[in-house]
């Protein structure tokens, strides 16, 4: 039995958790994320954004991943930490990386640096779901974040600015039910992606067993978007469903236990 272990998986704190503890309603949840350390500070915005970068996101790149992965380019993974986050809930193409960040190596480079801060559930590129395997790891990633706080302190806005500009405050929502989703994955051992074809396009795209879910979330950056009846009519999803605008509430999906989709 030598060397054989449990392995418990203790995942950002969800909007359930947030709430019972702390009070938070669902939009202090989009915006402040899921950090209890941070939430006395939720009143003094300026205070509570150097919490989520001093006690964060300090230790977390410049400790947890040096001592647990072997990064030769410090300074550049913490640059592509910052540089994904602010672009949470947005595609981005490894090469356009390349042309905003300083000493940046090569697409290789990124992409391994990337999938380092996947696996330290910070920030995660999601793939484009697509019927073969060669599609999906050459697709451009949707980059989302695994605690809205993280987009929030490299947003440079304010909570009142965000949420009361709803195109803005779209991404924050999208980003949210984006990292429910991500950090469940490990738990019922499930792929997120996200779909596009030209104009056409569906959030998210949980892939088990052979089988997906199609999920839209609609917002106020939202227009009239007809992908997810043609994701349904291409792939046959076991469900799909609207977050948001015209579907399941916001709050009602945040408390959702996604292996009950699963079943």
């Amino acid at each position: 039995m030598f060397g054989r272990f449990v392995l418990i998986r203790m995942p950002h704190w969800s909007y359930s958790e947030m709430k019972e503890a702390f009070g938070f309603d669902v939009d202090q949840y989009i915006y402040f994320g899921g950090y209890p350390g941070s939430a006395m500070y939720v009143g003094d915005e300026r205070r509570w954004s150097k919490y989520i970068k001093d006690s964060i996101v300090a230790p977390a790149i410049e400790k947890d991943v040096l001592w647990t992965k072997t990064v030769y380019k410090p300074a550049l993974i913490r640059q592509l930490f910052e540089l994904g986050c602010a672009y949470s809930s947005e595609e981005l193409s490894l090469n356009k990386m390349l042309g905003q960040l300083q000493d940046a190596g090569n697409v290789t480079t990124l992409s391994g640096y990337l999938t380092t801060l996947d696996e330290s559930r910070l920030l995660c590129g999601l793939m484009k779901y697509a019927s073969d395997k060669a599609r999906k790891y050459n697709s451009v990633p949707k980059l989302i974040v695994y605690n809205t706080a993280l987009f929030s302190v490299q947003s440079g806005m304010t909570f009142k600015a965000a949420f009361t500009t709803p195109k803005l405050w779209g991404r924050w929502v999208e980003s949210a039910v984006g990292a429910h989703l991500l950090n469940q994955a490990d738990e019922y051992d499930y792929k997120l992606y996200y779909w596009r074809e030209k104009e056409d396009e569906v959030d998210f795209v949980i892939e088990y067993n052979k089988q997906c879910i199609a999920i839209e979330v609609k917002s106020g950056r939202k227009t009239t978007n007809e992908g997810l009846p043609k994701f349904v009519e291409k792939f046959n999803p076991v469900h799909s469903f609207i977050v948001g605008s015209g579907g399941i509430p916001v709050e009602e999906f945040l408390t959702w236990d996604i292996g009950n989709l699963l079943e």
